[in-house]
């Protein structure tokens, strides 16, 4: 074999290794961006769970709200109740009781 075709065949078995390494950086650039693109989604649904629980620390102090406000319903309840019965008793004519 002559130097010649030596150094063909090393040229032949550069430009394959060449196309390998550029195949393999390829494939390797493209599992990259994919996984920047997983990240940025995790980073996106991350800050819009931080964004909808920024406030619950509150519901404590909306339960205890909840539960007043309740009680004074309650109380108007009873008393618009009592004074429909008072004039409902008067428009009879039955004494109340």
């Amino acid at each position: 074999m002559s130097t010649h075709s030596l150094w063909w065949i090393t040229l032949g078995l550069g430009l394959i290794v060449a196309v390998a390494a550029t195949a393999l950086l390829q494939l390797l650039l493209n599992q990259v961006k994919r996984v920047e693109r997983r990240a940025l989604e995790v980073w996106e649904t991350a800050t819009t769970v931080a964004r909808n629980t920024a406030t619950t620390w509150m519901l404590t102090q909306t339960t205890q709200r909840l539960d007043q406000l309740t009680e004074e319903a309650l109380r108007h309840d009873a008393f618009l109740a009592s004074a429909q019965q008072s004039a409902n008793g008067s428009a009879d004519g039955s004494p109340e009781g």
